[in-house]
């Protein structure tokens, strides 16, 4: 697959242990060693102990609890996500500046250049996962390999909470035993029609020729697939890709649910996005709707501005828009998620503003709301057709009585817990 030597395994692939799950095990002490799922009416992520009967994204609760009767269900915390993201993140740029995020719980780091003035690859990546653990308070599996590719389904396998190393000269020996979900890239309909070839793992995929696999899945999945199994995928990390979109989601739970609750809840994603766009100097051009029904299936919508803006008021309106056009589909399939990304990001240094001709300027409204949030929390203030309907959305992100704040990776005096992601 690749000569010995021909360059040392370099790349990490580090990767939060069911990060939502098990930020939620982390705050509350009773909850750890527990199967435990985030979500509302649908699992947005499950524990290990969940995971291990049978419990999946994105699974309905009903059909979750009767395959784990003891499932334990908690509202999704986001802010306390984005939080124990950041603090990991802060690890990962001091062991490198060659990181490559690839979502909010994982990422690539490139520690080739530190050859000369640090520990092992490997070395590395323990220390990384012991400074998670002791600084964030969060299980972490790290891949080590010679490619990204590798190091991806290096961390796969050594997951939970593990550490692995794949040498240049034993890659073939790794990969080509592991069944073909394994591979990075093969999902379920992909390996479904492998296996109907009767290709079981990725050393059958590799007898194959190229020509062969372009038939079958066509030319660019098959061309990929290729260079998965025979070593030839990218060795290098992409560090200075800009952000493409920034958004947010919300599970509401199966339905029916009001149009006017629906509403709120996607105005309320659309401030948060729109707090995240300003405090990164962003403007958005794009509004994308996203929408998840009670067969699983999913649509998205999307509608671009005439000018660049990070005005909540202007997204606010577009997403609204969307969701109005939508009606039709959702009455018919049932909603059960419902979420917004802001695309075709640029700098704010310079924006073409409207003329304020229908009253104040909005944005002076857009900049003491962020002050406030800044300040006192996101849930401070709100939209007043959040309130009473949002009550638990309000709690989530404000000071509970009895409850004083907890720095990254400390229990907070109530016994609030960690989460996790299902992987």
């Amino acid at each position: 697959m690749t000569e010995p030597g021909h360059r040392r395994a370099a790349i990490l692939h580090a990767d939060l242990d069911a990060f939502y799950a098990s930020v939620e095990q982390r705050d509350d002490p009773r909850l750890r060693g527990r199967p435990v799922a985030v979500g509302g009416g649908v699992i947005l992520a499950a524990s290990y102990e969940a995971k291990r009967r049978g419990v999946r994204t994105p699974m309905g609760i009903r059909e979750a609890r009767g395959l784990c009767p003891g499932l334990i269900v908690v509202r999704p915390r986001f802010e306390a996500y984005v939080e124990a993201s950041r603090a990991v993140f802060d690890v990962f740029r001091e062991t490198t500046p060659q990181v490559e995020a690839v979502s909010i719980d994982e990422a690539f780091l490139d520690v080739a250049g530190l050859r000369h003035i640090d520990v092992a690859p490997v070395e590395i990546g323990a220390r990384v996962r012991a400074q998670v653990r002791d600084r964030v308070g969060l299980p972490i599996t790290v891949g080590v390999a010679r490619t990204p590719f590798l190091a991806k389904v290096a961390s796969r396998v050594a997951k939970p909470d593990g550490l692995l190393l794949v040498e240049p000269d034993r890659e073939e020996a790794f990969l080509h035993p592991l069944p073909v979900e394994q591979l990075w890239g093969v999902g379920d309909v992909t390996a479904r029609r492998l296996r109907g070839y009767g290709l079981e793992t990725a050393g059958d995929v590799a007898q194959l020729p190229a020509s062969v696999l372009r038939g079958v899945l066509g030319p660019a999945a098959g061309g990929h697939l290729f260079a998965v199994v025979h070593g030839l995928t990218p060795v290098r990390l992409v560090t200075d890709r800009p952000r493409g979109s920034v958004g947010a989601q919300r599970a509401l739970g199966p339905g029916p649910h009001e149009a006017e609750h629906v509403r709120s809840a996607l105005l309320a994603l659309v401030d948060r996005v729109c707090r995240r766009l300003r405090a990164g100097n962003r403007t958005a051009r794009t509004v994308v709707l996203r929408l998840r029904f009670a067969d699983y299936t999913r649509a998205t919508r999307s509608r671009s501005l005439a000018f660049a803006t990070a005005s909540g008021a202007e997204l606010g309106a577009a997403a609204t828009a969307l969701l109005d056009a939508a009606a039709p589909l959702i009455a018919a399939r049932g909603l059960t998620l419902v979420g917004v990304a802001l695309s075709g990001l640029e700098p704010d240094a310079v924006v073409q503003p409207a003329l304020p001709l229908d009253g104040p300027d909005p944005a002076g409204l857009d900049r003491a709301t962020d002050a406030v949030a800044a300040r006192f929390g996101s849930g401070t203030v709100l939209r007043a057709s959040m309130l009473g309907r949002e009550r638990d959305v309000l709690l989530d992100h404000t000071a509970r009585p009895g409850r004083r704040p907890s720095a990254p990776g400390v229990a907070a005096s109530d016994g609030r817990g960690e989460h996790a992601e299902p992987r």
